[in-house]
Parts: structure tokens; C-alpha cells; sequence
């Protein structure tokens, strides 16, 4: 998926964490991995997956 971010970010796609639920906004930095980004920080990287 190619991305042209042209100054809208409401137009980029989103997901949620998986650890915190926060929503995280596409980063031209995920642009060759974005289908993997399932962590919106470090921390929640190291926190994993929280089973409620």
C-alpha cells in the first residue's frame, strides 16, 4: 500500500494497539512495515498483549 500524504492526516490510515488501544496514525517511518505495527510505543511492545 502506497501512501501520499499530502497535509490531511485525517486521510491516513489508522489501527488501534493492541496492548493499549490507543489509536496509532500511519508514519511515513511504517511505510515498508505498516501491516506488522501492532504497538503504538516501546513500552506497550514490552507490555505485550493485556488479556483484561
Amino acid at each position: 500500500m502506497t501512501v501520499h500524504f499530502k497535509g490531511n492526516k485525517q486521510s491516513l490510515p489508522s489501527r488501534p494497539c493492541v496492548a493499549c488501544g490507543r489509536e496509532m496514525t500511519w508514519r511515513k517511518s511504517w511505510a515498508k512495515n505498516w501491516e506488522q505495527v501492532k504497538y503504538c510505543s516501546d513500552a506497550c511492545r514490552r507490555k505485550g498483549v493485556s488479556h483484561g
